[in-house]
């Protein structure tokens, strides 16, 4: 933020609004801001520190002298703040802080610092966030794509790995690079959005991001703030959504991050009880400060104001949600009702979620939500936590759980297709293949399948069509459009040589075409969060493991779905139909285009007047094995 008076940067509303926990801009208030004091150009730095004794800002402009310049109290705010002339654009920096308490003394980056230096080095930069956008036809049109009643379907993709240059030590690509490449890739493979694991700093590669230290910072590793949002501007000018991965459940305890701050436990709890997680050794903030709040929730409106994200998908807010996550008895503190619900917690959820959307009412939140907690998608007047969409963990364990069993035993575990649609419009959902299953040891989605090289790649296109047919928005995570053989690894790219050749470049035929029917045919999206667009034919076959049901849309045109789950073909199989006409085939999994064994039924198959499935007419058709299969009525 550019400033060309003298008066000072922080106003006493800043400070109230600060204090409450209501402050959702104070990126423009805290951390380094070039500007213009009494003719001389420089500048001004203010920090959050009320338990500091002294605070000084340390640099390459000053040889890093933890003496020559101090930062001044404001009032008894706990800010400390102060102009230094000269310091410039790229000047790295940071705030060396004795505390008040045992002599506690300790160089910190900045909290709110725009950019950092690329780990391991550990200094916030000066850094302004000036860049002209090109995006304005899609941040005025967006709603429509973001909607619940848009055709959703998102590729997650970690930067680092997605990509790399061998001929270069094997570097990732940068946002610059990545803003040619990954936006021809996905829009040639018909997806609507992409989101990032965390963009924000990290100082450990192996986080993938999650854990942040840098909640204003984007990650130096790949180029600059400029570059980042050129990538998003790229993004958006060929009409593809950004959404961000944000954590605000939890933080690393790494010595120049906010740990233990000020020599006090500032941002996190001071109790290990209630401010250390255990599975993953970091500090667990202080909901219940309201400084705290401002702190995250202007993080929040930063990506959504400074980078044009078009949604936030929050990690972990089961380990937010529970007090006893992951703990055993005597190793928590229960709430004032001596639950284990964490009420400070919930409440700055939904205060989250009502800034995001009263600010941008075209944006989506997501919620990485792993247990039954009731109503995360619904409205905060409604007493739900207020998110827009919440990742279904069930659907995915149960679905994977089921592709895993041998075809010979998937008649008994027929439920594991079906169960979703007892709870499915108890939420906004997403229904994600993400990268946490495809890592630590868990394989890859075709190591996953069952069968033999042939069956695994049938049964992963299966499992693909399964997804794309069901009700919710969809997401997928790098790699598996081309069914990967590895599991994927942050240390090296994709395997791109595979992409190209034989089933694995039919695989992303089958995704392309899939991501073009759900876009095409409303049945397939318009009301993915509305039980009238689903409509079983048929959820009972077990013995045969068939599947069939309508996907419907507002005016009642609908798409037939049906699923063989056994690598036998059922030849002149009858499914109940509502109307009299030809249904033609839309998409055939088992096609040649998609390496399959070429079984289908012509172009499609016309009704008869025998009644099935509680049908007034019927098809036969045939089901080639492990297959998925689409009608539309002409």
């Amino acid at each position: 933020m550019d400033q060309n008076n003298d008066t000072q940067l922080l106003t006493d509303q800043d400070l109230y609004l600060f204090n409450e926990g209501n402050h959702l801009r104070l990126y423009g208030k805290l951390g380094a801001h070039q500007e213009t004091r009494g003719g001389a150009e420089g500048t001004g730095f203010a920090v959050w520190a009320p338990n500091a004794a002294q605070v000084f800002v340390i640099g390459d402009f000053n040889g890093w002298n933890r003496e020559s310049h101090p930062l001044k109290a404001r009032g008894s705010s706990g800010i400390w703040e102060g102009f230094i002339p000269g310091v410039r654009e790229g000047c790295n920096y940071k705030y060396y802080i004795v505390s008040r308490y045992g002599g506690h003394r300790a160089e910190k980056a900045d909290p709110f610092a725009f950019c950092s230096e690329t780990p391991p080095k550990t200094a916030s930069v000066v850094r302004s966030l000036d860049y002209e956008w090109g995006d304005a036809e899609w941040m005025k049109t967006r709603a429509a794509k973001n909607g619940l009643k848009s055709p959703v379907s998102i590729y997650e993709v970690h930067l680092g790995s997605w990509m790399r240059v061998p001929e270069e030590g094997d570097r990732p690509l940068t946002y610059r690079e990545l803003a040619d490449k990954l936006t021809a890739y996905v829009k040639d493979a018909g997806f609507s959005h992409v989101e990032f694991l965390p963009v924000t700093e990290h100082p450990f590669y192996g986080s993938w991001g999650y854990q942040t230290i840098g909640y204003f910072s984007p990650t130096s590793r790949y180029g600059s703030p400029q570059d980042l949002m050129y990538l998003i501007d790229r993004l958006h000018r060929a009409g593809i959504g950004v959404i961000l991965d944000w954590v605000p459940a939890h933080f690393p305890t790494d010595p120049h991050g906010l740990a233990f701050f000020d020599g006090t436990h500032l941002y996190e709890h001071a109790d290990p009880r209630q401010g250390f997680h255990p599975d993953w050794k970091s500090s667990i903030f202080n909901f219940g400060r309201n400084e705290v709040k401002s702190f995250l929730l202007s993080s929040a409106m930063f990506w959504l104001d400074k980078y044009h994200a078009d949604g936030l998908r929050v990690d972990a807010v089961a380990s937010m949600l529970y007090l006893d996550y992951s703990r055993k008895a005597g190793e928590w503190v229960p709430n004032k009702h001596g639950g284990n619900e964490n009420l400070e917690a919930i409440a700055f959820l939904k205060q989250f979620n009502h800034v995001v959307y009263e600010h941008y009412p075209d944006a989506q939140t997501y919620a990485e939500e792993s247990t039954a907690w009731p109503m995360v998608s619904r409205p905060t007047y409604l007493g739900g936590l207020g998110f827009g969409l919440k990742w279904d963990m069930g659907w995915m364990h149960d679905t994977l759980h089921y592709f895993a069993k041998d075809p010979v035993y998937r008649k008994y575990h027929h439920n594991d297709l079906t169960f979703r649609m007892l709870y499915a419009w108890g939420e906004n959902f997403v229904l994600p293949l993400s990268h946490d299953e495809v890592v630590h040891g868990k394989g890859s989605l075709m190591q996953k399948m069952a069968g033999d090289d042939w069956q695994k790649f049938a049964n992963l296109r299966l499992l693909y069509g399964a997804m794309y047919a069901q009700p919710g928005q969809k997401l997928m995570f790098m790699g598996g459009e081309f069914a990967q053989w590895r599991e994927w690894s942050h240390d090296r790219s994709l395997d791109w040589h595979q992409a190209g050749h034989g089933p694995h470049a039919g695989m992303l035929r089958w995704v392309k075409d899939l991501n073009a029917l759900y876009r095409r045919e409303p049945a397939m999206h318009e009301l993915n969060c509305s039980p009238s667009g689903f409509e079983w034919i048929d959820a009972n076959d077990s013995q045969q493991s068939v599947a069939a049901f309508l996907r419907k849309d507002a005016s009642g045109r609908a798409v037939l779905a049906v699923f063989n789950y056994t690598p036998l073909a059922r030849l002149d199989y009858r499914v109940g139909v509502p109307k009299d006409c030809f249904w033609k085939e839309l998409l055939n999994s088992d096609a040649p285009d998609y390496w399959g064994g070429g079984m289908g039924n012509f172009g499609g198959a016309q009704a008869e007047a025998a009644p099935a499935h509680g049908r007034p007419y019927s098809l036969r058709i045939t089901l080639p094995p492990l297959s998925a299969l689409f009608f539309s009525p002409e």
